[in-house]
C-alpha cells in the first residue's frame, strides 16, 4: 500500500506493545520500520527496466526476512534515536520488528501481489480486500495514533487494530460479494470464464473491477456493492497471443522472455494496448474499473538486437475527467 499506510500500521502495531513514556519512541520506531522494506525500489537497473518488478515486494517483503529487517532498522535506529533516549537495543528490536512484520501482510491486502513465502516460493500473495491506497482506511489510524502518543493511553491503539480487523474483514465479504456479482454477469452472457477476479478501485470498497477470461477475451466490468447492487458494463480485448500480436518476435530473443516476465508480475492477464499495438498491458488495472487501459506497459520494439531489452512505461496524466466519473461510481450516480 502507499507509505502513509505502512507508516501508520507499524506505529500502531509497535504502540500495542508499550505504554506510558515509551509511546512516543515506540510510535517512531514503528513507523519508521512498517516504511522500510520498501526500500527494495532502489534495487532497479538502467539496461534492465523489468529488474525492479522482480525485487519489488520480494525478499524484503517476505515472512522469513521480518526478524532481520527488524533487526537491521533497530540496529540503525537504536544508535541514531534510541540510545539517547534511554531506550534498550532490547525494545529497539521489539518495536522496530512488530512493525516490520505488518508490511508484507498489509501489502498482501491489495490485489498487487507480494512474495511472503520466498525463497521457497515465488507465488504473489493477493488478498485483493482493500485498494492500493485508502483513506478511508488510513485516516482513523492516524487519529488513533496521535491519541495514543498525545493522551499516553494504549486503548486508542487497541481501537486501532479493531478498526484494522473490521475494515479489512469488511473488504474480504465486499469481494466475495463482487465476484458472485461478476460470475452472475458473465452468465447472462452464456459465457463460462476460465478465471473471474474481482479487485477494489482507487480508495473505496464499494466499487470494483471484476475481469474475467472467456473464448480467448478478457471482459472487465465496473460493479458497486451498497446495500443494493450497480453495474457499469465495461469492455472486452483479446487475450495476448504472442505468434499472432508479434508475428516478427524471435522466441529466444530477451524481449521474449521480458514478456514472460512481465507476464509473471501481471499474473497472465496481459492484452495489447487500444492505443499503440506495439505495447503490452497489464488488464487488471486502470483508473476507471470498467475500462481495458493498463497503469503500465512494456513495449517491444521489430528493430530492437537480439539481446535487447523492452522499454517499460506507466500510465500519466489520467485527468480529472476520469476521476470526476469514478467519484460519481463510488457515490451510486
Amino acid at each position: 500500500m502507499d507509505p502513509l499506510s505502512q507508516a501508520a500500521l507499524g506505529a500502531v502495531a509497535a504502540q500495542n506493545s508499550t505504554r506510558g513514556k515509551q509511546l512516543g519512541i515506540a510510535t517512531i520506531f514503528g513507523l519508521l520500520a512498517g516504511m522500510s522494506p520498501d526500500l527494495d525500489v532502489f534495487i532497479s537497473s538502467q539496461s534492465d527496466p523489468l529488474l525492479f518488478l522482480e525485487y519489488h515486494r520480494q525478499f524484503t517483503h517476505s515472512l522469513i526476512f521480518i526478524p532481520l529487517g527488524g533487526f537491521l532498522c533497530a540496529f540503525v535506529l537504536y544508535f541514531l534515536v534510541g540510545r539517547w533516549q534511554h531506550v534498550t537495543f532490547k525494545k529497539s528490536f521489539l518495536y522496530c520488528t512488530l512493525g516490520y512484520a505488518t508490511h508484507g501482510l498489509l501489502d498482501a491486502c491489495t490485489s498487487y501481489g507480494t512474495q511472503l513465502f520466498w525463497p521457497f516460493s515465488a507465488v504473489r500473495v493477493s488478498w485483493s480486500n482493500i485498494s492500493i491506497i485508502d483513506p478511508i482506511f488510513t485516516l482513523p489510524l492516524i487519529a488513533f495514533i496521535v491519541l495514543t502518543v498525545t493522551r499516553k493511553k494504549v486503548f486508542y491503539a487497541r481501537a486501532a487494530f479493531v478498526w484494522i480487523f473490521i475494515y479489512l474483514g469488511l473488504g474480504v465479504i465486499q469481494r466475495e460479494r463482487a465476484e458472485m456479482v461478476g460470475w452472475e454477469l458473465a452468465q447472462s452472457r452464456n459465457h463460462e470464464p476460465s478465471r473471474l477476479e474481482a479487485k477494489p478501485a482507487f480508495g473505496n470498497l464499494l466499487v470494483w473491477k471484476v475481469i474475467y477470461e472467456a473464448d480467448s477475451k478478457y471482459h472487465v466490468d465496473g460493479i458497486r456493492i451498497g446495500l443494493d447492487k450497480t453495474i457499469y458494463p465495461g469492455e472486452s480485448i483479446d487475450k495476448l497471443a504472442i505468434t499472432r500480436d508479434f508475428p516478427w518476435l524471435n522466441p529466444n530473443s530477451q524481449q521474449a522472455k521480458d514478456i514472460e516476465r512481465f507476464r509473471w508480475f501481471s499474473d497472465g492477464f496481459l492484452t495489447l494496448s487500444p492505443e499503440k499495438p506495439s505495447r503490452i498491458i497489464d488488464a487488471r488495472y486502470s483508473m476507471l474499473p470498467n475500462e481495458v487501459k493498463g497503469l503500465w506497459m512494456i513495449e517491444l520494439s521489430p528493430t530492437a538486437d537480439f539481446d535487447e531489452h523492452v522499454s517499460y512505461h506507466h500510465q500519466t496524466g489520467e485527468g480529472r475527467d476520469k476521476v470526476n466519473r469514478l467519484w460519481d461510481m463510488i457515490l451510486g450516480r
